[in-house]
């Protein structure tokens, strides 16, 4: 059965509350990004590489067929990487980008696919966002965040972004959010089902990127 990210989210929060947790959030990306670049400067669009849970990948990848037991090629999980890629847009890919304080719009996902870490047991899900229109902006910001707070999302520690292609002068700098665990826990699961995808609760744990070129 192939499930899509609203689907699993679903069978997380089901798992959890029949164990000792039940406040969110319920799954867990590590990630790194980059900004690509034309060679004219621009910026064309953002590729993600997000890392779920155990937990997450397990609900993810049961029942799906494979010619080896627990090991799952990039073939095999292309039916789910383009089910749940679909699904992500309803939380408009959890990026938001500005363009020297203008909201930027980002075009369907390309270059999709996933990877299964047999030995970690993880799912890695890799995609390319590109902008409906290229960038040149001497300040870019993106902020990557669940605004329903389903999803924690966590840059790694080495080399957790990267501009590539781009002009030399540009650098980008990272704000990580401060460890919303135990606001989080004060809060009510009825809390977090009012919450919906245009809403802007999970702003305040938003991971912010920001690149200046001069």
């Amino acid at each position: 059965m192939i499930r899509s990210f609203r689907n699993i989210l679903i069978l997380s929060i089901v798992c959890l509350w029949t164990g000792t947790a039940s406040a969110h959030p319920h799954v867990w990306v590590t990630m790194n990004s980059e900004f690509i670049y034309a060679t004219d400067g621009s910026v064309t669009g953002v590729r993600h590489t997000w890392t779920f849970d155990d937990t997450f990948s397990v609900f993810a990848t049961q029942g799906l067929e494979s010619k080896q037991r627990g090991v799952f090629t990039r073939e095999e999980l292309a039916p789910l990487a383009d089910v749940n890629v679909t699904s992500l847009k309803e939380y408009g890919f959890f990026t938001f980008a500005k363009a020297d304080g203008k909201k930027v719009q980002f075009n369907e996902p390309v270059d999709y696919y996933l990877d299964y870490d047999a030995k970690r047991t993880v799912l890695t899900l890799h995609f390319t966002l590109p902008f409906k229109t290229p960038v040149k902006a001497k300040q870019l910001n993106v902020d990557i965040y669940d605004p329903t707070y389903f999803v924690d999302f966590a840059f790694t520690e080495k080399n957790p972004m990267a501009l590539v292609g781009a002009p030399a002068a540009c650098k980008f700098s990272i704000v990580r959010p401060e460890d919303a665990s135990v606001q989080a826990q004060r809060l009510p699961e009825t809390f977090f089902n009012s919450l919906d995808a245009s809403g802007g609760w999970g702003t305040q744990f938003a991971n912010k990127v920001s690149v200046k070129c001069p």
